[in-house]
């Protein structure tokens, strides 16, 4: 990996990007890393079997401090996730031991594409079931909690909104846990920095001045903001639907197309935050974007970028041919059997038993309101089946056209398309 340290300090780029929002003290970070390498640490705890789009900004600042020099820690917690961070509205569900097994090893690999794992800055994946399986209760109790003021405990927002609805032992204990695992990763690997989002603030501070208490470090801090969303709707969500990391959740193109849809009023936020593109060449984009808006390059580096980054080079081709060839401006042939049914997919997919009619077809897909509505289309000119003109409703579709022996792509006009499948 590249090394930026002596290009721009990699504080300063992370301000102008808008990735800083609170620390333990720049200054003396700064100092720190002016000195050399720092082993660093940010957590991702397994309470689902695939990370979303939330966890990139952490996994992709993990990879800009080690393209600055400096030496990742990824740590899936196979403890901590069978716990939970308390929420502020009631209590999670506990998943078996097993389950929480499966889904580290599915973030794990999800976590691989984000840093490289060789060379002096070489990123290693860590569990911190490793260090926590072994203390029993009394060793808990003795030697991590002891430190625990429970005043600092009550003190936190989290906890005193779940007060009155009750909390249980269980998650009020989370904060424990992970602050020790800031100390035992500073005693095994000599970790000095943690960093996380914002809303880790409690807990992140907590392990700091835990580290403390037992006599190490010193050690460092920082978090990044939220991200949100210009129209109020959460970020990483489309539809209501979450965008997960995992390709069988969320297919590649389905994670292209959220970043080519972004809003204007978005989009040159998230490039600082989510590309690796540097400070002049974001600002280029956003002059481009600001003359030819209807050209949406912000957007669509946007989502190459991330696309490759995330799932390679091919299937982000394949995302972008698909989109080019949904509406008529390249070939479907060239579309692979899963790109092209995710693409359909996420437009809507009919499922069909037999051939009807060509008018019945667009009927069906919910292109026309009715026959008489499909055949005035089809009579216009404005109806397409596999990019090509159609023109008698009453006409049967030939199966040799079904692309990979299954599917159809119906479009009406230039933008509305739908697909069909044929069950076999």
């Amino acid at each position: 990996m590249r090394n930026n340290r002596h290009v721009t300090h990699i504080l300063d780029d992370l301000a102008w990007r808008g990735l800083l929002q609170d620390s333990t003290g720049l200054d003396d970070l700064r100092k720190r890393f002016d000195e050399g390498p720092v082993r660093f640490y940010v957590g991702f705890d397994p309470t689902g079997a695939s990370l979303h789009l939330g966890h990139m900004v952490q996994a992709l600042t993990a990879r800009r401090l080690q393209l600055a020099g400096h030496r990742p820690l990824l740590l899936v917690g196979g403890a901590t996730g069978q716990i939970g961070d308390p929420r502020e509205v009631g209590e999670r569900i506990l998943n078996s031991t097993e389950v929480v097994a499966e889904w580290v090893n599915r973030i794990r690999e999800q976590l691989r594409p984000f840093v490289t794992y060789e060379g002096d800055s070489a990123a290693e994946l860590v569990n911190n079931l490793d260090w926590t399986a072994p203390m029993s209760a009394i060793e808990f109790l003795r030697d991590v909690g002891k430190h625990f003021p429970v005043s600092k405990m009550l003190a936190r927002d989290v906890v005193k909104a779940r007060l009155e609805t009750g909390i249980s032992f269980t998650e009020f204990a989370y904060q424990l846990l992970q602050s020790h695992d800031y100390f035992e990763l500073n005693q095994r690997y000599g970790c000095e920095l943690q960093f996380g989002g914002s809303d880790q603030w409690g807990n992140i501070t907590a392990g700091v001045d835990y580290v403390r208490r037992r006599g190490a470090g010193p050690v460092h801090a920082f978090t990044t903001p939220l991200v949100t969303k210009a129209d109020g709707t959460k970020f990483g969500k489309t539809e209501g639907a979450s965008i997960w990391l995992d390709p069988a959740l969320t297919s590649p193109y389905a994670f292209y197309q959220f970043w080519i849809n972004t809003d204007d009023r978005d989009v040159h936020r998230y490039l600082k935050y989510f590309s690796f593109r540097d400070r002049a060449e974001l600002e280029a984009l956003e002059a481009a974007s600001a003359e030819r808006p209807a050209a949406r390059e912000a957007q669509r580096a946007l989502a190459e970028e991330l696309t490759t980054l995330l799932h390679g080079k091919d299937e982000c081709a394949q995302a972008l041919a698909a989109s080019q060839a949904l509406f008529g401006r390249g070939s479907l042939d060239e579309l692979s059997a899963s790109t092209l049914a995710a693409a359909l997919s996420e437009a809507g997919l009919t499922q069909i038993t037999s051939l009807p009619t060509v008018a019945e077809l667009f009927r069906d897909a919910g292109l026309a309101s009715g026959l008489g509505d499909a055949r005035r289309t089809i009579g216009e000119g404005g109806a397409y089946v596999n990019n090509e003109r159609v023109t008698d409703g009453d006409a049967v579709v030939d199966a040799a056209t079904l692309l990979h022996g299954r599917y159809l792509v119906l479009r009406k006009g230039r933008k509305n398309f739908a697909g069909v499948e044929l069950q076999k």
